[in-house]
């Protein structure tokens, strides 16, 4: 039985699908207020639904009972932050940590942790290394898996790059390569973790199957839509400030990773990609998929 945190999430979802479809047993945390067609979907998929909260132990002990891995997605970035309440100190920290007590008392044997490569510090980068840290000390085998920065986010319009618009936003000069990956790929180093030997007891930086420039994957955008987009380039300085006066901790960190995507991230791939086998999908490659559903809608 694998048991997955963050199941209602975009990425949860994935690996949950990927499972399921390999017939493995799955148990899907969720919150008693997530979404119901969201949970119906899981249910559709054949996972057991399971309710509980990272903020309430008592349930995490109910969820991890039985099964022998956990994988955990939770984040409370960016779309379900409430400060004091679902934030990065009482979910991404505490609530994560609480999981990893909770899995080890239950006699989980396998924890994989979703994290990420952005090394500069913030609020968030903080908690995830104390978690790592929480992880490695505590006795289960481990996978801690830290992708870079995942294209359906940062080419798309949650932060700016609003494609179907034709109207971008780039951090900084926008010259530096950055290793975008799919978030399908990372459902798949996940679900292949359980079964990869170099995965275990490992932290694995992951990214795209080539480290591209903002300014080039721009050119890629244009050159599929056909049109030039109309730019907006946010200097270095400007989002330095930012950070420097930002008193919440949430735009604090996403200030530190808009920094982080203007001085690049590049991970080598090659070698991984062959461990996991997985076939990585290029910034080309989504564009063509995104850029003509969005000129139809």
């Amino acid at each position: 039985m694998v048991m997955i945190a963050g199941s209602t999430g975009t990425l949860g979802g994935l690996i949950c699908q990927i499972l399921t479809e390999k017939k493995v047993a799955v148990r899907a945390l969720v919150r008693p207020s997530s979404n119901k067609e969201t949970v119906k979907s899981l249910s559709g998929l054949g996972a057991e639904v399971i309710e509980g909260d990272l903020r309430d132990p008592a349930s995490l002990a109910r969820a991890c009972k039985g099964a022998q891995t956990v994988i955990s997605t939770v984040s409370s970035m960016p779309t379900r932050y409430t400060p004091g309440d679902n934030d990065i100190a009482a979910v991404d920290l505490r609530g994560t940590k609480a999981l990893i007590d909770a899995a080890s008392a239950a006699g989980v044997e396998r924890f994989v942790y979703i994290s990420f490569t952005l090394d500069s510090r913030s609020p968030l980068r903080d908690a995830k290394r104390d978690v790592e840290r929480h992880l490695m000390a505590s006795g289960m085998t481990y996978t801690i898996l830290q992708p870079s920065a995942f294209m359906e986010t940062w080419l798309g319009p949650l932060v700016g790059f609003d494609y179907a618009k034709g109207s971008v936003r780039i951090y900084g000069a926008g010259d530096n390569p950055i290793s975008y990956i799919s978030v399908r790929n990372v459902a798949e180093f996940a679900a292949g973790s359980l079964e990869t030997a170099v995965a275990m007891n490992a932290t694995v930086p992951l990214g795209g199957p080539e480290a591209i420039s903002p300014n080039a994957a721009l050119r890629i955008f244009e050159k599929i839509a056909g049109h030039p987009f109309t730019v907006e380039r946010v200097p270095v300085e400007t989002i330095t400030q930012q950070q420097k006066e930002a008193t919440d901790p949430m735009q604090k960190s996403f200030a530190t990773l808009m920094l982080a995507m203007a001085a690049g991230d590049s991970v080598p791939m090659e070698k991984t990609a062959r461990d996991f086998g997985v076939r990585l999908r290029s910034v080309h490659q989504y564009a063509e998929e995104v850029v003509p559903l969005a000129v139809r809608a």
